[in-house]
């Protein structure tokens, strides 16, 4: 039986030890408090990218090239703080092994571990949520590992700038930076916010993706939908500039709530999560191009010179 790989991509592209890329799938929907299916926004996303051409037009790269390991799925079922240590385990295994890793869930309580992973091996973090809701309680329905506190830890321990922000309880104005917090209805006005939000980014940068963060008429299937979000070229443009202008560690994307008829929000997770990776590494094919065309040059004026040599 043929191993699942990412985006069906072949196993020449899909093992760990060749692989600069490491997808962890994390399934869990155990503490969200509407409507529930994020669990299964993984396997909608791996499906959608299954689906999906992998020649990207705008950077001219097939990033899946540079590998794709799909990380065995990391399943518990009990309580939220065993979840967020078993990712933050997990995500931290594969930093120690020098990969670019990326998470795909599951609610947004997922992205508690991922940071406390990220923020325990690169110094000077920041951390860049974009998302509708603040996510900023200290502790939430007797759990500080709730979805609704998903960025509380980031808030104390790292360099957080909070994107697309247009829902949240009074309580979390006591914790949030509000000089790093862009809301909505200020974005929708005005689009100085994003040289200004990345000029206050350190070197190394982890994004965090809620896909409420993007307006319900391009994505409604996830769980908490607000009006007023961003839309997709926005997005597109503001995560260029951040990967071209600082050093992106890695990611993830969370709260998928895929619907069994409209199948659109599970394919613009998909394509989100490649655009990501094709920004990432962008420089990276063309250089390794450049080698490539360099070494046929040589070759080629080699054997031409041997020809020339032979013709004496």
């Amino acid at each position: 039986m043929q191993t699942k790989t990412y985006a069906g991509i072949s196993e020449e592209f899909s093992k760990l030890e060749t692989s600069k890329i490491v997808l962890i799938p994390v399934p869990y929907d155990g503490t969200s408090t509407w409507q529930k299916g994020a669990d299964k926004g993984p396997e909608a996303f791996l499906h959608a990218s299954e689906n999906m051409e992998l020649y990207d037009i705008e950077t001219e790269t097939e990033v899946y090239q540079q590998g794709v390991f799909l990380a065995d799925t990391v399943t518990v079922n009990s309580s939220p703080e065993a979840m967020v240590d078993a990712v933050h385990q997990a995500t931290k295994k594969y930093i120690k092994k020098n990969k670019f890793v990326t998470v795909f869930g599951g609610e947004h309580s997922v992205s508690i571990g991922t940071v406390r992973a990220f923020n325990e091996m690169y110094p000077s973090l920041t951390v860049l949520q974009l998302d509708a809701h603040a996510d900023l309680r200290k502790e939430y329905q007797g759990s500080a590992c709730n979805h609704a506190c998903a960025m509380y830890e980031a808030s104390q321990n790292t360099n957080l700038i909070q994107v697309g922000i247009r829902s949240m309880d009074v309580i979390e104005k006591t914790v949030m930076d509000q000089e790093k917090t862009y809301f909505a209805h200020e974005m929708a006005l005005e689009d100085t916010w994003v040289d200004t939000a990345i000029d206050q980014m350190t070197e190394n940068v982890f994004i965090t993706i809620d896909l409420d963060v993007f307006d319900p008429s391009i994505l409604p299937s996830t769980g908490t939908p607000e009006p007023g979000g961003m839309l997709w070229y926005e997005t597109l443009d503001f995560l260029k500039q951040v990967f071209e202008e600082k050093n992106v560690v890695g990611f993830d994307i969370v709260e998928l709530c895929p619907n069994k008829i409209d199948k659109s929000s599970d394919f613009l997770a998909a394509k989100l999560y490649y655009k990501m990776l094709s920004y990432k590494f962008q420089n990276e094919d063309i250089a390794e191009e450049y080698d490539n065309a360099f070494e046929a040059t040589i070759n080629k004026n080699n054997n031409t010179k041997f020809q020339d040599e032979d013709a004496y």
